[in-house]
């Protein structure tokens, strides 16, 4: 029976549409859990009683002068602001988004640095209310905000809340005199909110149509209703789902360049909805047009692209001779709001097919309780490093055993890692360092150059963003996954009032928190802990690791 076939067997779709949790789960103690995090199915329809507040505070905020705006978020309270702000971006004479979902002390000040903040507003976007990155960096900008002089009620006024009623930061907001608070839906869980407040709200103040983003929501969520055989969201599912049955677990993302900043939230909605229980498909997202002869047999291909991309609608043709290949195909950037829709409902389904429970994200918290006991100090289980002659220092950790004899240089522990690859695995490179796109190039660059050296897919990914993201799959996933955990002793740092920690301080306690956690779970690990992370450091690394898979 094809995927298809019991998605209309299960009657999916109707049970979708009726919030019936009992189609993820038949235990009674996850059902209410899971009615809980149902919201999301009609958002586009309801947000047009949005638009009207979010186009005038949209207004009001250009009106006294905004420049910038901040976006202090983590998960799914910043990658869909952030795909909207890059894929369709802002319009004249609006306010610039500048979404910080970093700890990096190098990255926040180089930042707050460059602001004006008479001109400077700021979001503060979480659904608990209880984000550690999100409290952190507010206590941080706010103390910029008053630190030359400017009145707790004008730093107030200068910032915004979006998080669930009733959450801790509502509490905050009335402490600091705050302008208003943006109630999102707690029905909705942060990865399937992109047309909640959470993602409508920042769009509105840097100058997005709005009107035009969720027509085409709206026309996507009527088409998510249809029957199964005629149904967008049900057709990826189920096609998606043949692919992971036959054992191509790798859904690999082609972009038309334009639009790969989609691939940060998805590669999160389907990581984290679907790696848990041991199962899970590892989103990978291309940089660039890659050579298909590098793909195995684990692939699953979607290609996103706009109509006029002719160069990627050849591509698709010439792999659809040797791979599965799904396409999606956009007129406008303004499609995206469509692609949201498409994607949540998909990755429902397919979390019905897969047996899991797409809405909970039960191996995140591990991670999170890790970073606490560092920076409280009750973590002594931080595995050891050795250091070579360049000033790296090197960790294998989990069950990556150590080599006899010992590697003493970066390469050489490259390379005895990348050896215990076994066929099926991936690689994913988790660097805690700036997200600065020039910075971050070679690596980006050298995956692909790794991939068609070894035939392994690797993964790009911006520590700490990933601990709210593919996080969830490193840890709760198949044992597929070979980490290269890359970290740096930057001395850059920045206090951070009312806590008895410094910035870098819980950057650095993230990762080690993160390393900790993926040993505990058997994961193999290898660290490696450069003296700087600046763009040289970086460059100088990327070739070592091209290097290690000569």
């Amino acid at each position: 029976m094809t995927a298809l076939d019991r998605l209309i067997a299960l009657d999916a779709i109707a049970r979708l549409g009726a919030h019936d949790a009992t189609l993820f789960s038949s235990d009674v103690d996850k059902r209410i859990p899971i009615m809980q995090r149902l919201g999301w199915t009609d958002l586009a329809s309801k947000a047009a009683g949005r638009l009207p507040l979010l186009t005038g505070l949209s207004e009001a905020i250009r009106a006294e002068g905004a420049t910038d705006v901040l976006l202090l978020g983590m998960g799914g309270s910043s990658l869909a602001p952030l795909v909207i702000e890059r894929v369709i971006g802002g319009a004249p004479e609006h306010p610039r988004l500048h979404v910080v979902d970093t700890t990096s002390p190098v990255q926040v000040r180089g930042l707050l640095a460059g602001l004006n903040r008479e001109t400077t507003h700021v979001i503060v976007s979480s659904k608990s209310g209880n984000t550690l990155e999100t409290r952190t960096l507010y206590a941080i900008v706010h103390e910029w905000l008053t630190s030359e002089g400017m009145s707790k009620v004008d730093a107030g006024r200068h910032c915004i809340v979006i998080t669930d009623p009733g959450s801790p930061l509502e509490k905050i907001r009335q402490r600091d005199l705050m302008r208003m608070t943006l109630s999102a839906p707690a029905t909705v869980g942060g990865r399937f909110s992109a047309l909640s407040v959470f993602g409508l709200a920042p769009a509105a103040v840097i100058g997005v149509d709005l009107p035009a983003l969720v027509e085409g929501a709206v026309t996507m969520e009527h088409a998510c209703g249809a029957p199964a055989a005629e149904n967008p969201a049900a057709l990826l599912a189920a096609w998606i789902a043949d692919a992971w049955e036959a054992g191509r677990d790798k859904l690999t993302l082609v972009c038309s360049e334009p639009l790969r900043p989609f691939g940060l939230w998805l590669a999160q909605l389907i990581a984290e909805s679907l790696g848990k229980d041991g199962k899970g498909l590892v989103p990978v997202v291309e940089c660039g047009l890659p050579s298909s002869a590098r793909y195995g047999a684990d692939r699953a291909v979607v290609v996103f692209r706009y109509a006029d991309d002719a160069a990627l609608e050849a591509w698709s043709r010439e792999i659809a001779g040797e791979q599965p290949v799904y396409e999606l195909v956009i007129a406008h950037p303004y499609d995206v709001g469509g692609e949201f829709v498409r994607w949540e409902y998909a990755t429902a389904l397919l979390g019905a097919l897969a047996g899991v429970n797409p809405f909970d994200e039960p191996d995140v918290a591990a991670a999170k309780c890790a970073t606490d006991a560092i920076l409280d100090g009750r973590a002594s289980d931080v595995p050891s490093a050795q250091a070579d002659e360049r000033g790296t220092w090197i960790t294998f950790a989990g069950s990556l055993a150590v080599p006899s004899p010992a590697p003493e240089t970066r390469v050489e522990a490259v390379r005895a890692a990348l050896a215990s690859a076994r066929p099926g695995d991936y690689v994913g490179l988790l660097v805690y360092a700036p997200d600065d796109e020039g910075d971050l190039a070679p690596l980006r660059s050298v995956c692909a150059s790794l991939s068609a050296a070894t035939g392994l897919p690797f993964c790009l990914e911006a520590g700490p963003r990933y601990l709210h993201s593919t996080g969830q799959l490193h840890k709760g996933g198949p044992d597929t996954g070979l980490f290269i955990l890359i970290t740096g002793r930057d001395r850059a740092d920045m206090g951070v009032p009312g806590r008895p920690f410094t910035l870098a301080a819980l950057h650095r306690a993230q990762a080690e928190g993160d390393l900790m956690t993926l040993t505990n779970c058997g994961r193999r690990v290898l660290r490696l802990d450069l003296p700087a992370t600046d763009a040289l450091s970086l460059a100088e690394l990327a070739s070592d690791l091209l290097l290690a898979a000569g």
